[in-house]
């Protein structure tokens, strides 16, 4: 499978194209946000209905990683 550059949080992966985002950042161990209490927080549904997994790509907040594929250049930042 092919691979491409992806950027999450300013450090570069190398992932498969198309890969489900929410994946890549389970398996990387990136908590995409943070809960009130300053918990890591993580995909919980997988298929858009919690919002737990939201995250900025490219500049555009609020996107919900379980249903973004991966593509060349993409850049997402996660809540700190």
């Amino acid at each position: 499978m092919k691979q491409i550059r992806i950027s999450i949080n300013g450090t570069e992966y190398h992932v498969a194209e198309h890969s489900n985002l929410a994946a890549v950042l389970m398996d990387k161990a990136i908590a995409n946000r943070r809960s009130v209490t300053g918990e890591p927080r993580m995909a919980v549904c997988g298929m858009g209905s919690c919002g737990e997994c939201r995250v900025t790509i490219n500049q555009q907040a609020h996107q919900l990683a379980c249903l973004q594929q991966c593509y060349e250049g993409m850049e997402v930042d996660c809540e700190p």
